[in-house]
C-alpha cells in the first residue's frame, strides 16, 4: 500500500539519486572534457546514456547496499528519509562549490547513521562493511598506483612516436575509455540508490522481501541520467583545470584504470567511491610525468572534503533519524 510517508521516502531517494547524477557523474567525463577530446555537450549526452545503461547492467552492488550493510529491522522509513535529506544537502553543497566529494560515502554514512539511531551499533552488518573498506582500498591505492605505472609504461613505449600521430591515437582511445568510465560509474554508483529504493519498498510493505525489479532499475537509472544531463560542471573545472592539466594519453590512462577498478569491484558487489577512484587515477597519471604537474594544494582541499564526508553525514543522519523516529512514534 502506497502511503504518504512511503511516497515521500521514495521521492527523497530519487532526489538523492538525481544529486548523485548531477555531482558524481561529471567525474566520469571530466578528463575527456578537460583534454578537449570531446565537447561538453557530446560528453554529457554520452554520460547520460551510458550511466543509465550501466545502472541497468547488474544488481550485485544494489544487493550489498540494500540488504548487506545494515539490519533492515533497525531502520525505518522516517530514518531513511532523514538520511536522504542529509545526503541531498551535502551533495548539493558540494556541487555548488565545485568540490568532488563522494556521494557513495555520504550514502553509506547516512544509512549507517540512520540504522544506529534505530538499533545501535549492532544494526551494522560487519560482513557488508568489510566490502566497503575493501572498496576504499581499491579506489585510493589501486587507482593511484595502477594509473601511475601504466602511464610510465606508455611513456617508455610511445616516447619516440610522432607527437601528432600519438595524440590522434590517444584522442580516439580516450573517447573509448570515457565511455567505459561512464558505463561503470552507473554500474556501481547508480546501483547504490537502486538498493535503497528496493529496501524502502520492502519496509513500506510493497514487497514482502528485498527484491530489485526492472521497474526500480529503470526509474532510478532514468533519474540519475537526468541529473547527469543537468550536471555539476563546476566539478569539471575543479578537477580538470585547477587540480592538474592532463594530456589525452593521461586522460586515457586515468579513465582506463578507474573503469577497470570499478568494474571489478561491481562484479563482486563491492560498493566503492567512483569519485575517489577517478581522482586517484588522475593524480597517478599526472604525477607519472612530474610530481609538480599536480597542484597538491587543490588536491589537499579535495582530500579534506573526502575525510569530512563520512563523519559529517553519519552524525547528521544519526541526529536527523533520531528526531524523525521520535516524531513518528509520538504521532502514532
Amino acid at each position: 500500500m502506497l502511503t504518504i510517508g512511503l511516497l515521500a521516502t521514495l521521492f527523497l531517494v530519487l532526489a538523492a539519486e538525481f544529486v548523485n547524477g548531477w555531482t558524481d557523474a561529471p567525474n566520469a567525463i571530466v578528463t575527456v572534457v578537460s583534454t578537449r577530446v570531446m565537447t561538453l555537450r557530446a560528453a554529457v549526452l554520452m554520460a547520460m546514456v551510458l550511466n543509465a545503461l550501466g545502472a541497468m547492467a547488474g544488481t550485485a552492488v544494489a544487493a550489498t547496499i540494500g540488504k548487506g550493510i545494515v539490519d533492515s529491522h533497525a531502520i525505518t522509513l522516517p530514518a531513511i528519509s532523514a538520511a536522504m535529506v542529509t545526503i541531498i544537502t551535502w551533495g548539493a553543497f558540494a556541487g555548488k562549490v565545485g568540490m568532488p566529494v563522494s556521494k557513495s560515502h555520504a550514502l553509506l554514512a547516512g544509512i549507517a547513521g540512520a540504522a544506529v539511531a534505530g538499533g545501535g551499533f549492532e544494526a551494522l552488518m560487519w560482513s557488508g562493511w568489510t566490502k566497503v573498506f575493501t572498496g576504499m582500498f581499491l579506489a585510493l591505492v589501486i587507482g593511484f598506483l595502477g594509473a601511475h605505472f601504466l602511464a610510465r609504461g606508455i611513456m617508455v613505449c610511445a616516447g619516440n612516436a610522432s607527437p601528432t600521430k600519438a595524440k590522434r591515437t590517444f584522442d580516439y582511445l580516450q573517447i573509448c575509455s570515457a565511455c567505459s568510465m561512464a558505463f561503470n560509474h552507473g554500474l556501481n554508483d547508480g546501483q547504490k540508490f537502486i538498493g535503497i529504493f528496493a529496501l524502502v519498498l520492502m519496509l513500506g510493505g510493497v514487497t514482502h522481501e528485498f527484491h530489485i525489479s526492472f521497474s526500480t532499475i529503470l526509474i532510478c537509472s532514468g533519474v540519475m541520467g537526468l541529473g547527469t544531463a543537468l550536471g555539476g560542471w563546476r566539478i569539471i573545472k575543479t578537477v580538470g583545470q585547477k587540480m592538474t592539466n592532463l594530456a589525452s594519453w593521461q586522460g586515457f590512462v586515468a579513465e582506463s584504470v578507474a573503469s577497470c577498478t570499478i568494474f571489478g569491484a561491481s562484479w563482486f558487489g563491492i560498493p566503492l567511491s567512483t569519485t575517489h577512484t577517478i581522482m586517484s587515477a588522475i593524480v597517478g597519471a599526472a604525477s607519472s610525468h612530474r610530481a609538480r604537474d599536480v597542484r597538491w594544494g587543490v588536491m589537499g582541499k579535495i582530500a579534506l572534503a573526502w575525510i569530512c564526508t563520512f563523519p559529517i553525514c553519519g552524525v547528521l543522519a544519526y541526529s536527523a533519524a533520531l528526531l524523525a523516529n521520535q516524531l513518528a512514534a509520538h504521532s502514532l
